[in-house]
This record gives C-alpha cells, structure tokens and sequence, in this order.
C-alpha cells in the first residue's frame, strides 16, 4: 500500500465477531453430536484457516443467509492426513487447540510445528503440559508432536503458572468430555474465555466460575451443538479508536460495546482522546489539544490488553511529555517501533524492562518497556508488516506522516482485521496499491 498520510480518519466502521474467540468456537464445534451454528463470524484469515483445518478432519461447513452466518455438521469427524494438517496448518497457532476435541472423538491428534505472529517464544509447554494431566501420551517427533489417549481422557486437578489464554482454552476443550470432575487454577478470565464457557454451556457443559481465577469442570458424556454469536473483537476497536487518536479524526465504531472496554477506555481518556457510548457502538474522536502522556503497564484481563499497546503507542508519539509502556505479557513485542523510529518517533526500548516504584502489575524476568517521547512529527517511510498488531500500528503511521509511505507485506493485517482495506476507504484514507 501507498498511503498518503496527513488526512483525519472520520466515518463510521462496524466490528464484528473477535478472532480470539471465533476460532475457539469453531474448533468447539468437534464437540458436539450434532451440528452447531455461529453466528457475527469475522471475515478473516485465522478464520479460513481453522475452517480448513476442520473441513481436512471431516466437518461439513455451510454458510446461512447472511455471510457472517456459519454452520458446521461434525457427524463424520476422521483422521486428518499429517502432511495436510501441516500445509493448512502453517499460519496459525490454532491447532494446538484441536488436541482435546480430538482425542475425544478419535484418540489421536497431531500438532505440526506452530507459525503465528513473531513477538516472543510463546511456548506450549503450558497445553502440553495440562493435556498429560488428562491421561494424553505426547511424542515430539521431527514434523511435530503427536498425541494419543490409550485410556481416555480423566478429569484433572491444574494450576497454571501464569493464567494463559491459550492454556485456559485448552483445559476447558478437553474437561468437558473428560471422565470425572477437573478444577483449574489461575485460569485467564477474558471475556473471549467467557463467551467460549457460555458456548461450551449452551453445548451441555456443567461449568462453575469461582473467585480468584478458579474454574470447575463436570465432565459430561456427550455435548451437543450449539447456536451463539460471537462476542465483539475487543483488539479491533481499540485499534480504531487509536486511528482515530492519532489522525486526528472521528471514528464511530459499531458492535462495540463499553462494559469489556472499560481498561481502555480509561487509558483513552487520560491520553487525551474523547469517546461517546452508544447501543450500537462507540464513537472516538480526538477532541483537540495536546495529547498527553501516560504510563501503562500491560496485563491480563482486567488490566490492560497487549494487543492494545502497539496501536497507541502510534498516538504516543504525539503526546506532549514522556510515555512508558511496560510490556508484561510477551518478551518481544516492541520490534514494531523500529519503523516508527525511522519514521521520526523518539522510542527507547528497555530490553530488561525498567524499576518503577509505582508499579501495579507483578515484574516478570522477561519484560519490556518503552519510553516514548513527544510530540515527534513523523515523515514518510517504506516499512515491512512484522506482525498482525505491529502491522496496523504501521499504517497509522503512515495515515499521520508527511509524504507518502510504502507498506509491505499487508496480508499479515487480514488475519484479524476483517475488511480493513475497505474501513480505511470508508474512513477517508489516501491510498492506492502498487503492483
């Protein structure tokens, strides 16, 4: 894309299902006996993915009257050929997931070697971990890691080490089916976990939320389908009010709603932004004046989300003052600013975070901070999309720079961001497509 910055993004977007819990839902799917339907299913390429991965294990997949409509019949679920699985496989960190369903239906599942964005290690020693609590035997071979359930699956008593999203979806997939009863400790509380719980209950599950990151599994002998729509996409919304915050503009942003907003919403507001809470979405504007600096520390939910840091520290570089960004979830997500930076930002990367007496959120050995320092003006650049949140902070930077910007390797963005190319038209953006 060539973008042309310097023009305010104002229009109004609408966001549909969140990929953190589309995906989920669908591989859920396997679960039942009967045929499910989801419902505001995002038009991105994790979902074509999945769908892929399931139609390669023998579920029939349909669309309904409207295209964000998805229905799914698992009557003839069956062994996947390994090489297939690994072709499908290749963008996506998803059939990790698969592993629980499958042992269930087929007493076997296969994992090839994980793709996914490059911001950090992010190991599986977590799922694997909880899957051999379950009974599961896991043999790492060179093509990947293979997994078998000569004695079924049983309940299981597990405490995670650090409340993972991708480990907590992996109990719940794998305890509902499991014989006896599992209770999980310092599980993740996101409302993509959330949602996917009231899935599993609407399919039949008996599962019981306690305080303090505590969830209980009944395991059932069979599940049935289920009928959902799929909650909002958190991540896309806080990316677009960033757009709007650092272009200047005015960006209604539909399907959104306050309450699984509120984290952000508050750093929204102490950067400077302004926001209006509607039925049917949020509108964010910048309502002029300086923006100012703030210190975030990123979290687990309720804190603030990782994926919301990299689009606003585009605005950042606006504000007038010293920002810090303390990076507490992944080790290497900051790799995005080295663009920025060459595009003017002042961001200085702390590669073993940085002492802050006032913290909130626990140090972890592995952390990163930035320290942005503005208001820096930024000048046209040609840059290269490192990753899915880094790619979207690119192009508002590009949309905020004077001159034209060249940014490659786009394709990243539509693994989360449905239709973007299309929003940035609505919103006004200046840009064409070089071949």
């Amino acid at each position: 894309m060539i973008i042309k910055g310097g023009k305010p993004l104002k229009g109004r977007i609408e966001v549909r299902g969140a990929k953190n819990l589309a995906t989920k839902a669908m591989v859920a799917t396997l679960l039942g006996k009967t045929p499910s339907v989801l419902r505001n299913v995002p038009n991105i390429s994790d979902v074509r993915v999945v769908a892929g991965l399931l139609a390669l294990h023998g579920v029939l997949i349909t669309k309904g009257e409207n295209a964000d409509e998805w229905h799914f019949d698992p009557s003839n679920v069956e062994v996947a050929h390994k090489a297939d699985i690994d072709a499908h496989a290749g963008s996506s960190r998803i059939p990790i997931l698969f592993c629980g369903p499958l042992l269930h239906r087929l007493g076997e599942a296969f994992i090839p070697d994980l793709g996914g964005c490059r911001i950090g290690d992010r190991p599986i020693d977590f799922h694997l971990d909880a899957l051999r609590e379950f009974g599961a035997v896991v043999e790492k071979l060179p093509s990947g890691i293979s997994l078998t359930a000569p004695n079924g699956l049983k309940g299981a008593n597990i405490e995670l080490p650090y409340p993972s999203v991708g480990a907590t979806e992996q109990v719940l997939l794998t305890a509902v089916l499991a014989e006896g009863q599992t209770e999980l400790r310092n599980a993740a509380i996101e409302p993509e976990i959330i949602d996917l719980i009231c899935i599993l209950q609407k399919m039949g599950a008996i599962i019981s939320m306690e305080p303090n990151r505590v969830i209980f599994i009944e395991g059932v002998e069979e599940l049935r389908g289920y009928d959902h729509k799929a909650i909002f996409d958190r991540n896309e919304a806080a990316s677009w009010a960033a757009a709007a915050l650092a272009t200047k503009g005015d960006i209604f942003v539909g399907g959104v709603r306050q309450e699984e907003m509120m984290t952000f919403l508050n750093a929204f507001r102490k950067v400077g932004g302004d926001f209006d809470v509607h039925d049917d979405g949020i509108r964010f504007w910048h309502p002029g004046g300086d923006l100012k600096p703030v210190t975030i520390e990123t979290d687990v939910h309720p804190g603030f989300m990782t994926d919301w840091q990299q689009p606003l520290v585009v605005a950042l570089t606006q504000a007038s003052g010293t920002s810090t960004i303390h990076e507490t979830v992944y080790e290497n997500r900051f790799g995005f600013t080295d663009a920025l930076n060459t595009m003017g930002a002042n961001i200085v990367v702390h590669q073993n975070g940085l002492h802050d007496e006032s913290r909130r959120v626990k140090r972890r050995e592995f952390e990163q901070a930035a320290v942005i320092t503005g208001p820096t003006p930024l000048t046209a650049a040609d840059v290269v999309v490192p990753d899915l949140r880094g790619g979207f902070s690119h192009l508002i930077a590009a949309m905020i720079a004077e001159g034209e910007s060249k940014v490659s390797n786009i394709g990243i963005i539509a693994r989360g961001y449905e239709n973007f190319i299309e929003k940035l038209r609505l919103l006004g953006a200046d840009f064409v497509f070089e071949a």
